[in-house]
């Protein structure tokens, strides 16, 4: 079921270089991604996340429910189901266009990923694919 208003698509990416103790996802010091995203579109959001430690973590839990965020709705995934993930079909659509790409630099790489990226920031209908493509309702559960 497709959501009531448009789905629209906020990104960071985020370059690991193999460095001991970087991070390689989002973890509780990037909540500020999702504050801006919530000034950005000055909505409510619901976020959908798999069950990486970062994500279910005391810390993570202790921001999300912190006053002043009565916006965010968090809904954790079963344990490992890529097809109820959205984001797994966002990557599946991204990933065609470097299939044959040999990139020579990351810079390169990165440059290719932005462009689809904001490319896919004004295509509602195919988000909204991805979304509908899980059979997940996106109603604020109460």
């Amino acid at each position: 079921m497709l959501p009531a208003r448009p789905a629209r698509l906020c990104y960071r990416l985020r370059r690991h270089t193999g460095r001991k103790g970087e991070r390689r996802s989002l973890g509780e010091r990037d909540i500020r991604l999702l504050d801006g995203a919530h000034q950005l579109l000055k909505a409510p959001l619901i976020v959908v996340w798999d069950r990486l430690s970062t994500h279910i973590s005391k810390t993570m839990k202790t921001l999300v429910a912190m006053a002043g965020r009565d916006w965010l709705t968090v809904v954790l995934l079963p344990g490992y189901v890529p097809e109820l993930n959205p984001v797994e079909g966002l990557w599946a659509h991204i990933k065609r266009s470097p299939a044959n790409l040999a990139a020579r630099a990351l810079s390169e790489l990165e440059t290719l990923l932005r462009r689809r990226l904001k490319a896919l920031r004004y295509r509602h209908s195919i988000l909204g694919g991805f979304l509908a493509g899980t059979g997940l309702t996106l109603d604020r559960p109460n």
